[in-house]
C-alpha cells in the first residue's frame, strides 16, 4: 500500500494531539490509575476505528447529503462534553490517595466508544481518512477495512501515553487544593477542545 506510511503519520497525528476524548483519559487516569482507565482506552479507539469503517461503508455519503444531520450531531456532542467538563469542575476536591478510587466522573468502555460518534474531531477525522487515503479501487472496502484496524492500533499507545500523562500529573496533586486546580484546567481544556470543533 503506497499510502501506508503517510497513513500511519496521520493517524499518529490524529490521535495524539489534544482533543475531548484525550482531555477525559488524562482526567480520568488522574483520578483512578492506569488500569482503571484502559477500559475507556480500549472503548474510544474502537468507537473510532468503527467509526472510519461506517464513514468508509457508506455513512460519510448520507451524511454530506444531509448537512442538518451532522449539525445536530456536532450540538449533542458538544452539550455533552460541556456537561462533563462541568461535573469534572464542580467535583469535590480531595487529594490522590492511590490506594483508594477517586470520585467524581468516571467513563467506561461502552460509554468512551459512545463518545466517538458525537465527538466531532472524530468524525472529521473519519472523514479525512476515507477521502484521503481508501482510494475508488475495486478493493476500496479492502482498504476501508484496512485502514479502520491500521487505526485502532495506532491510537492504542497514543491515548495511552495521554493516560500515562495523567497518572504521572497525580503525582503533584497530593493535597486537596491541587487536585481542585488540575481538575479545573481540565474541565477548561475538554470545553475548549469541544467548542473549538464548531470553527475548524
Amino acid at each position: 500500500m503506497e499510502t501506508f506510511l503517510p497513513f500511519l503519520l496521520f493517524a499518529f497525528v490524529a490521535s495524539i494531539t489534544p482533543g475531548p476524548t484525550n482531555i477525559l483519559v488524562l482526567t480520568n487516569s488522574s483520578r483512578h490509575g492506569l488500569l482503571r482507565t484502559l477500559p475507556i482506552v480500549l472503548g474510544a479507539c474502537g468507537g473510532a476505528a468503527l467509526l472510519v469503517l461506517m464513514v468508509g461503508t457508506g455513512l460519510g455519503d448520507v451524511l454530506a447529503r444531509h448537512l442538518q444531520i451532522q449539525t445536530v450531531m456536532s450540538w449533542i456532542g458538544i452539550a455533552w462534553l460541556t456537561w462533563l467538563a462541568w461535573q469534572i469542575f464542580s467535583a469535590p476536591a480531595e487529594a490522590i490517595d492511590p490506594e483508594k478510587t477517586g470520585n467524581g466522573p468516571r467513563l467506561g468502555l461502552w460509554s468512551a466508544a459512545s463518545l466517538q460518534l458525537i465527538n466531532p474531531k472524530v468524525w472529521m477525522m473519519a472523514v479525512a481518512v476515507i477521502s484521503v487515503f481508501a482510494g475508488t479501487d475495486a478493493d476500496r472496502m479492502l482498504q476501508v477495512m484496512w485502514l479502520s484496524a491500521l487505526f485502532f492500533l495506532v491510537s492504542i499507545p497514543c491515548m495511552s501515553a495521554w493516560a500515562y500523562l495523567g497518572v504521572s500529573a497525580a503525582k503533584f496533586c497530593r493535597s486537596a487544593h491541587s487536585m481542585k486546580r488540575f481538575n479545573q484546567a481540565m474541565a477548561l481544556l475538554l470545553v475548549v477542545s469541544a467548542w473549538l470543533t464548531l470553527v475548524v
